[in-house]
């Protein structure tokens, strides 16, 4: 956004690389310096491999938890669905009523949250099926996550794909598939420090994040750059040979739905449409967005490159963030949770807090769980990671400051 920046303070970048300060650390070379933690942020995690593995995380893990339901998967997608279809029932009274401006003008807003909120927990149990953590076959796995990313315009298998690498490489410079730090070289000339220029980007990224890295795979990582690199292309550089069919039932997926769409827009009116999905459906995609963010985007995340990167050590440096209970429950605790999940996808989302306990005490200073509250937290994220130096095994996020000095 150059045009709001002409109008605001913008720090200049400092050219090239010379006089960034490059430690070393237990061995690795540390470039950049950790900024300031709010008070109620955690502390940075050890940078040295952790003393335990995936195998003894796993022992102190009560072994019902890792057993998946289809039942009690299915209670959970029809719970939802009732919801969705209960708020739409309620939306529709109200739409045919005589109401007071007044009064719709308080419950439109209202119910687009709610739905909203509710379609997100639908995302999350497709998001289960992605990871095959909603039951033991992975045909009614897919079966179920297709058709319900599918009807929130998510190509399931592809985004599948794509996250399951990301869970592969969580915190590689080179290789994270989702908001990977860009280094001080790929960075705008200037870095604003205008509280306008802060908003501006997280509304934006709050706003079109989420289908811009679906079509364009904005926020993946350098290596796609000049290669085909959508969520829609059969001949992406994201998928392998034997994937590519795997995409195209996606788009086919997708397409149906968009579909229905216009069926639904051409036999009641695009601004039918528009009040009982797409709205909720933009709620949606700020809460995939803002929940992701925060839960990989903080100024005491270390980023590893090369050699040093580690996957269980990058699989922990996430972050528990908890909305508050009633959006953990709605949201199937994937945010409060976060860090079991990464060091365990296919365990179900409702032992993912039992499990989370009992890995607690063997994580120890390891366990990133931060209780900034959330509009606080994604502001701090925004404001003061910016980009990562070009240089160092381990970096830190830096912020506007650290342009200045380079």
């Amino acid at each position: 956004f150059r045009f709001v920046e002409s109008f605001c303070t913008v720090v200049k970048m400092a050219p090239g690389t010379r006089g960034i300060k490059v430690q070393s650390v237990g061995g690795l070379k540390v470039a950049g310096v950790q900024q300031q933690p709010l008070p109620t942020q955690p502390h940075a995690p050890p940078l040295a491999k952790p003393g335990f593995d995936l195998k003894d995380l796993r022992a102190v893990i009560p072994s019902h938890c890792f057993q998946r339901s289809a039942t009690k998967s299915l209670a959970w997608v029809a719970r939802d669905l009732m919801i969705v279809a209960a708020l739409f029932y309620v939306a529709g009274l109200v739409d045919a009523s005589m109401m007071p401006l007044a009064a719709q003008i308080l419950f439109w807003p209202a119910y687009w949250y709610f739905q909203g909120l509710t379609m997100t927990g639908v995302w999350v149990l497709a998001h289960e099926c992605g990871h095959q953590a909603f039951s033991d076959s992975r045909l009614l796995n897919d079966v179920v996550g297709w058709v319900l990313h599918s009807a929130l315009l998510v190509p399931y298998f592809s985004w599948a794909i794509s996250h399951g690498n990301h869970h592969k490489n969580t915190n590689s410079c080179e290789n994270d598939e989702v908001f990977a730090s860009p280094a001080r070289s790929k960075v705008s000339e200037a870095v604003s420090d205008s509280p306008l220029v802060v908003a501006i980007n997280i509304v934006s990224m709050l706003l079109f994040g989420w289908p811009l890295y679906l079509i364009t795979n904005a926020s993946g990582p350098p290596k796609y750059e000049g290669k085909r690199n959508s969520h829609f292309d059969t001949g992406a550089a994201l998928w392998l040979d034997k994937q590519r069919v795997l995409v195209a039932l996606s788009n086919a997926g997708v397409f149906a739905a968009m579909c229905g769409l216009v069926y639904w827009s051409a036999t009641y009116g695009i601004w039918h449409m528009v009040k009982f999905y797409f709205v909720p459906y933009l709620v949606v995609n700020a809460y995939l967005v803002l929940i992701t963010f925060l839960q990989h985007t903080d100024t005491y995340v270390p980023h590893y490159r090369g050699e040093s990167f580690n996957w269980l050590q990058g699989a922990l440096c996430t972050i528990d963030r908890s909305f508050g209970a009633f959006q953990d429950h709605m949201l199937h605790h994937i945010a409060d949770t976060h860090v079991c999940h990464h060091v365990f996808s296919k365990m179900p989302f409702y032992h993912a807090r039992e499990a989370t306990e009992a890995m607690r005490p063997i994580l120890g200073k390891y366990h990133l769980e931060d209780k900034t509250p959330i509009l606080s937290a994604l502001w701090n994220s925004s404001a003061r990671c910016r980009f990562v130096e070009d240089e160092g095994e381990v970096v830190w996020y830096q912020g506007p400051d650290a342009a200045k000095k380079a």
